[in-house]
């Protein structure tokens, strides 16, 4: 997508260990016309999946997730990083794994808010190893839902995410996808 990749060549940074910092518009500070924009091209691109249900986790999900669920028409559910105390009912938990914060959380989604019957969007901001994807995925299938995508608003296709998805039958669309950093630049695919 010409204009995400306008965004990321013009506000985003290269940071040391293959880390793009987008604090700008997606990671800190939200641009909801680009969300927006983003929200209609992931529903143009599952328009067809059945969708019933987005998926996504906090906390930079929540932005490209919502748009995308508002142009589906659909509800959006985002995965916890944290357990609330006034969580007492059931709840699907995965342990996923941060690149970018080197650490590992247990996402957890309240059992009522997915059920067998639904067919899953998964949303996330960045793919890279697919640790997010991952688990998200296993939280839809705790519940006996079926995933029918998966989009990301930006992933580094030179590390194993996209290739792991996409050899497990995943449908994944990826709006900018990045080739390599060199020189502290973007090189997309």
């Amino acid at each position: 997508m010409e204009l995400l990749e306008e965004r990321i060549k013009k506000d985003g940074v290269v940071l040391p260990g293959d880390v793009l910092k987008v604090n700008s518009f997606l990671n800190h500070q939200i641009d909801p016309q680009l969300m927006m924009t983003l929200g209609q091209e992931f529903a143009r691109l599952f328009k067809d999946a059945g969708v019933t249900r987005v998926l996504t986790a906090e906390a930079s999900g929540i932005a490209p997730g919502i748009m995308a669920a508002y142009c589906l028409g659909v509800p959006m559910v985002f995965a916890r990083k944290k357990k609330p105390s006034t969580v007492t009912d059931a709840v699907y938990t995965a342990e996923v794994f941060s690149y970018t914060k080197q650490v590992t959380n247990t996402i957890s989604v309240e059992a009522k808010f997915l059920d067998a019957n639904d067919r899953i969007l998964v949303i996330d901001d960045f793919l890279a190893n697919g640790e997010a994807a991952k688990g998200l995925i296993s939280l839809a299938e705790q519940a006996g839902a079926e995933v029918v995508g998966v989009g990301v608003v930006v992933e580094k296709a030179f590390q194993g995410g996209h290739d792991w998805l996409v050899n497990h039958g995943y449908h994944l669309e990826a709006l900018a996808s990045i080739k390599e950093f060199a020189d502290g630049q973007v090189i997309f695919n």
